[in-house]
C-alpha cells in the first residue's frame, strides 16, 4: 500500500478547517410524573409558556403550567412511550404549523402534517400558532358582504367580510350545513375557507370532505382535523392552527373564511388539560380563562385597511347548546366576543322548516353594511313582516274571528316561511335572491298555491335566465333596482305566471 503524503496533509486540512470548538448546548430535564397526556418536568428553568419542548422518544409537548419547581407539560400526541427519569430539552420554539398555498386542498392534523395520504406538503413558511390579534389602527369597517348563499341569512343576517358571526343551536339542528353550504358558495368568489374540526366523529368529516369534494369546493378549502379520538392538546391546539393557516392569507391581501366547529368541544377539552394541571377550577369547572381561550382566537378575525393589505379574515364559530339554553356559560361567554348570532331552533327544524333559523333571536350587528343596495331594501321590511307574522300566528291560536287584514298577513308570512326555506347544498347566488324576495315583497306571490311557490321560483329564475339576462347583469353591476328594472322584473313575473298554473 502507497501513503500519498499530500493526500494525507490535504485530508487533515480540510478538518482542521471545518473543525468547530462550539458546544452544542441545550438544557435538559427530568419527567417526574406522567399520564392522561400531561407530564410534569423537573428543571428548564428558562423555559416559556407555550414552547415546544421534546422527549427522549421524539415526541413533542407544549409548556403550559410554569411553577416554581416544576414544568406542566401537554403532550402533542401518545404518552404511551414516555416514562419517569426520562429527559426532556428545551427546543427553543414555539408551537407552529405549515402555511401558504401548499395547504388547499389538504386535510392536515392540529399540527399541519397531512393525514390524506397525499404526500408532504410544499410549505411556503411556518407561523406560530398564538399571535396577536390586528390592532385597532390596522382595521377598517366590514362593509362587504360574504355571501352564504342562503336566504335566510344573506336578508336576515347577514355576514361581511372580516366579521365574526356565531352560529349557535342544539345539536343535529344544521349548524355544520350552514358552514358547509357557505364554503361551496365561495366558489369563483376568490375566498379561501379553512374548516376547523374540533372533537368531530372522524365519519362526519369523511362526508363532509366528499361533499366539498364532489362540489369542487376543496380547490380553495384546508381541512384542520382533531377527531374525538385525539387527545385533549390536539383538539385544544386546532382552531389556533387554523387560525395562523387562514392569517398568512389574510395578511397577504386574501379574503379568507374559518369556521370552527365546534368551540362547544374546545372549551371542555381546555377544562380536561386544566384540571390535569392542577388549575383552579371556576363556574361549570372550566379555568377561570375560558373566556380569553376564546376571546384571542376570535378577535383574530379582521377587516384589514388597504395600507396593512386589505386582508380579510371571517370566522363563524359553532357552539353547541342544551335544550336551546343560550344563556349557559360558554354560549353567553362567544356571543359578547362576536359580532352577531344565527340561532338554529330545534323545533323549526323538527317541523320542516330548514335552515331553521329563528329571525327573533338571530342578528348581525354589522347588518344592511354588509348587503347589496337592493338586498338591503328588501330585507328591511321582509324582518318586520316576519316578527309581525310570527307575534300574530301566537295570538290567532287562541281566536277563531279574524279580520281581512290579520288573515293577509298570516298568508303572507306563511309564504315568507316557505320561500326563506332552503334545500342543503342548494346555494343561491345573490342576484337571484333579489329577484325572488322582489316578488315576495311586491305581494306577486298572493295568488300562489303556497305548495307550489318551490316550482315558481325555480321557473321564474329559469326563464330569466334564459329570455332575460340583462335584469341579472344590471343588479350584479350596479346592486340596485330601478325603477325601470322594476317593470321588467313585474312583467317577467307575469310572464311565468301566464305559462304556468300555480293555483
Amino acid at each position: 500500500m502507497i501513503v500519498n503524503p499530500d493526500e494525507i496533509s490535504k485530508v487533515i486540512k480540510q478538518q482542521i478547517e471545518s473543525y468547530s470548538s462550539q458546544l452544542d448546548f441545550s438544557e435538559a430535564g427530568t419527567v417526574i410524573q406522567v399520564g392522561d397526556g400531561i407530564a410534569r418536568v423537573y428543571g428548564l428553568k428558562s423555559a416559556m409558556s407555550g414552547e415546544l419542548l421534546e422527549f427522549s422518544n421524539g415526541t413533542y409537548g407544549m409548556a403550559m403550567n410554569l411553577d416554581e419547581e416544576s414544568i406542566g407539560v401537554v403532550i402533542m400526541g401518545s404518552d404511551a412511550g414516555i416514562k419517569e427519569g426520562d429527559p426532556v430539552k428545551l427546543t427553543g420554539r414555539m408551537t407552529e404549523v405549515p402555511v401558504g398555498d401548499g395547504m388547499l386542498g389538504r386535510v392536515v392534523n392540529a399540527l399541519g402534517e397531512p393525514i390524506d395520504n397525499k404526500g408532504p406538503i410544499a410549505a411556503d413558511g411556518y407561523r406560530k400558532i398564538e399571535s396577536p390579534a390586528p390592532s385597532v389602527i390596522t382595521r377598517r369597517e366590514v362593509n362587504q358582504p360574504l355571501q352564504t348563499g342562503i336566504k335566510a341569512i344573506d336578508s336576515l343576517v347577514p355576514i361581511g367580510k372580516g366579521q365574526r358571526e356565531l352560529i349557535i343551536g342544539d345539536r343535529e339542528t344544521g349548524k355544520t350545513a350552514i358552514c358547509i353550504d357557505t364554503i361551496i358558495n365561495q366558489k369563483d368568489k376568490d375566498v379561501y375557507c379553512v374548516y376547523v374540526a374540533i372533537g368531530q366523529k372522524a365519519s362526519t368529516v369523511a362526508r363532509i370532505i366528499r361533499v366539498l369534494e364532489d362540489t369542487g369546493a376543496m380547490e380553495y378549502t384546508t381541512i384542520v382535523l382533531s377527531t374525538a379520538s385525539d387527545s385533549a392538546p390536539m383538539q385544544y391546539i386546532a382552531p389556533y392552527a387554523g387560525c395562523s393557516i387562514a392569517e398568512e392569507w389574510m395578511h397577504r391581501g386574501k379574503d379568507v373564511l374559518i369556521i370552527y366547529d365546534d368551540l362547544s368541544k374546545h372549551a371542555v377539552a381546555y377544562r380536561a388539560i386544566s384540571l390535569l394541571l392542577h388549575r383552579p377550577p371556576g363556574r361549570e369547572a372550566y379555568p377561570g380563562d375560558v373566556f380569553y381561550l376564546h376571546s384571542r382566537l376570535l378577535e383574530r378575525a379582521a377587516c384589514m385597511s388597504k395600507e396593512y393589505g386589505g386582508g380579510t379574515l371571517t370566522a363563524l364559530p359553532i357552539v353547541e347548546t342544551q335544550e336551546g339554553d343560550i344563556s349557559a356559560y360558554i354560549p353567553t361567554n362567544i356571543i359578547s366576543i362576536t359580532d352577531g348570532q344565527i340561532y338554529l331552533e330545534a323545533d323549526l327544524f323538527n317541523n320542516g322548516v330548514r335552515p331553521a333559523i329563528n329571525p327573533g333571536l338571530s342578528v348581525s350587528r354589522v347588518g344592511g353594511s354588509a348587503q347589496i343596495p337592493a338586498m338591503k331594501e328588501l330585507a328591511g321590511p321582509l324582518r318586520i313582516e316576519f316578527a309581525q307574522y310570527k307575534e300574530l300566528a301566537a295570538f290567532s291560536q287562541f281566536g277563531s274571528d279574524l279580520n281581512q287584514d290579520t288573515i293577509d298577513r298570516l298568508e303572507h308570512g306563511e309564504r315568507i316561511m316557505e320561500v326563506l326555506k332552503q334545500a342543503q347544498y342548494k346555494t343561491m347566488a345573490v342576484e337571484d335572491q333579489v329577484l325572488i324576495l322582489y316578488a315576495l315583497s311586491n305581494r306577486h306571490m298572493v295568488d300562489i298555491d303556497i305548495r307550489k311557490i318551490k316550482n315558481f321560483e325555480k321557473d321564474f329564475i329559469r326563464y330569466v335566465n334564459k329570455y332575460a339576462g340583462h335584469i341579472k347583469e344590471e343588479i350584479r353591476e350596479s346592486g340596485k333596482i330601478s325603477n325601470k328594472l322594476a317593470a321588467d322584473i313585474d312583467a317577467t313575473i307575469a310572464e311565468v305566471k301566464k305559462q304556468h298554473d300555480y293555483s
